[in-house]
């Protein structure tokens, strides 16, 4: 019986042996190929300017994508039945793809975010409520430092798709303010002593040209609507000095600002 048996063993090690080898070949061939690849388009997207958490995020996504194929490869060649093992791996990656649906739609959002880059590291933003300097982009989270020392991650998926207010894009910003006076002040000489305080202060532009205008008779007072331009880090430096200022100036030449009042007559009605 063994006799009989042994050339038909050897010819089964022989098929086996030569479809290991081959096998173990095309391994060690197609991880020196995937790591290639890897290699490549990370040089390609290094080139391209893509952001470099974005980059080796999808090159380890992209080298192990290929590692999966390439064992699905080598199993089949040696014989393992791959089509079962191709399913359970199709729905274990629906039920992971489910179960990580908030994090899978802030990935989304992180890839959007690092390609059209709406803000970049440094820069002051507002969104989702939150004002503040980004720290750094992740992959899944945005990291904020706001002005009182606070350290906000904002999930990248809501920020994707919601507003992105960046104050650090352009040079230069415009201050918005509103000074009153009261009815019986003089409206020229308030407006002469808001161009002095204008023209003293050095980091306010005179291009474009400072706007000063009465823009409302309120309740109480009559309002001035002053608008000017200053470089973007002056902002909050102009607009505090602004107000100490004015009140300070308003005060030295006689001029009064209102506050809300109101008249009660009382009446007294006949017993």
């Amino acid at each position: 019986m063994e006799a009989l048996n042994t050339p038909h063993l050897i010819e089964m090690l022989i098929t086996y042996g030569t479809q290991a080898l081959l096998a173990l070949l095309v391994l060690f061939v197609g991880l020196w190929l995937t790591g290639w690849i890897a290699r490549r388009l990370d040089t390609r997207m290094e080139r391209l300017g893509v952001e470099e958490t974005l980059r080796r995020f999808l090159r380890s996504l992209i080298g192990l994508v290929l590692k999966v194929l390439l064992l699905i490869s080598v199993a089949s060649m040696v014989g393992i039945a791959t089509t079962s093992f191709i399913a359970v791996l199709g729905a274990a990656g629906l039920a992971i793809g489910l179960a990580l649906q908030g994090s899978l739609s802030n990935f989304a959002g992180g890839v959007l975010l690092i390609l059209f880059k709406p803000y970049k590291v440094g820069d002051v933003v507002e969104m989702q409520g939150e004002i503040g300097t980004v720290q750094s982009i992740q992959i899944l989270n945005t990291v904020l430092k706001t002005a009182d020392n606070k350290t906000v991650f904002m999930p990248n998926g809501p920020v994707a798709n919601g507003n992105i207010i960046n104050y650090s894009t352009q040079a230069t910003r415009r201050v918005d303010m509103t000074f009153g006076i009261s009815y019986t002040c003089s409206i020229d000489l308030a407006r002469q002593t808001l161009q002095q305080i204008i023209a003293a202060d050095e980091r306010i532009l005179q291009e474009p040209a400072p706007l000063i205008v009465v823009g409302a008779l309120a309740d109480s007072s009559v309002n001035f609507t002053v608008r000017v331009w200053t470089a973007s880090g002056d902002y909050w430096p102009v607009f505090f000095h602004m107000q100490e200022q004015v009140k300070k100036s308003f005060d030295e030449v006689g001029l009064s600002i209102p506050f809300p009042q109101r008249d009660v007559h009382l009446i007294n009605a006949a017993h």
